[in-house]
């Protein structure tokens, strides 16, 4: 059974909703050295004999935490968890040397090697979605289903979106607080100008970037202002990691081709998936939703109506949720 004790994730206090399931402490947890540089935190969660489901992040950069396991029925699921390149429990943190798109895919590839995994059902959200559909397309005998939230698809449009113009209309006081680190003569190119600061050598300039970068994210990510998730994403090693990784990878637009997650999605056509997206998301707008169920014909659309775009909003963790619970059965 699931239950209703508190449990925090970016700050968001799970509610009386009987909808996620009990807190667990993984079974396994590994450390797996990538490369020179990286070692990666893994974690194994659930039954051990369970059907294999790997959870993928957000961010860039943002890292797992303890609720991110609670979507999964853990007497049916093998839940694997693991910190991306330069985040969370990986080391060394905020680190940029070989930390790409296709970097993440091979280390995906390398965990379920490791693992012993034939198969798994693969869940991503916001980022995290960006990042399944890219590790499907690249190795899509290994997906068995997949759900994937607050749509990403990394295009240009995407990221002017939210760091140059357009959800500054919908949110206009909290834009100011993003661009003060700016001088003005710099605002014609937000990204540009945050990236130069983010990995510039001056400490002080560099967290302040880092946390006006990420308390932009953290305000937008849910339907109504929650002081929480501001407060989680204004530590300083949080933000670090997450404002650092973001604005690399969206400086190198993702470290894709233009248009290339929708273009290349013809090899998941017999691979089942479920689109979760908040009508009302301001980080990630429904149109990528859309436009991914369009060109995904095996796909169900979830829109839900009274969300934005954090993964803990009620209704959507109650569909994410039921997503996994089908899946459970259908994939046995």
């Amino acid at each position: 059974m699931r239950d209703d004790r508190p449990d925090r994730i970016l700050g968001v206090m799970n509610t009386d909703e009987f909808d996620l399931y009990p807190p667990i402490e993984p079974y396994a947890v590994h450390q797996i050295a990538v490369d020179s540089v990286h070692r990666l935190y893994v974690e194994e969660c659930g039954r051990p004999d369970g059907l294999p489901a790997l959870f993928l992040h957000g961010g860039p950069g943002a890292g797992c935490e303890p609720a991110h396991r609670r979507f999964f029925d853990p007497t049916r699921y093998r839940i694997v968890l693991f910190d991306q390149r330069g985040c969370g429990r990986s080391t060394p943190h905020a680190e940029l040397t070989a930390n790409t798109t296709w970097h993440l895919v091979a280390d995906i590839e390398r965990i379920r090697v490791e693992l012993g995994i034939e198969r798994w059902l693969v869940f991503g959200g916001s980022w995290g979605s960006t990042l399944a559909l890219a590790y499907a397309e690249t190795h899509p005998e290994r997906v068995a289903a997949l759900v994937v939230r607050g749509i990403f698809l990394c295009r240009e449009a995407e990221v002017r979106w939210f760091y140059q113009e357009g959800a500054n209309w919908i949110h206009p006081e909290w834009w100011q607080d993003f661009i003060a680190p700016i001088p003005p003569e710099e605002r014609h190119d937000l990204l540009t100008a945050y990236h130069r600061r983010l990995i510039g050598d001056d400490d002080a300039v560099r967290i302040e970037a880092a946390r006006a970068w990420s308390l932009w994210e953290g305000r937008a990510a849910t339907l109504r202002p929650n002081a929480d998730v501001q407060s989680y994403v204004s530590n300083a090693q949080v933000a670090l990691s997450m404002a650092r990784i973001e604005c690399h990878y969206f400086v190198n637009h993702a470290f894709l081709e233009p248009d290339q997650l929708l273009r290349d999605l013809g090899c998941l056509a017999s691979i089942p998936g479920e689109i979760v997206h908040g009508r009302y998301d301001v980080i990630c707008p429904a149109r990528s939703a859309w436009e991914l169920h369009q060109a995904w014909p095996s796909s169900q659309l979830h829109m839900v109506t009274d969300a934005g775009h954090s993964a803990f909003e009620p209704a959507i963790r109650r569909e994410l949720v039921a997503a996994t619970d089908r899946f459970a059965a259908a994939l046995r």
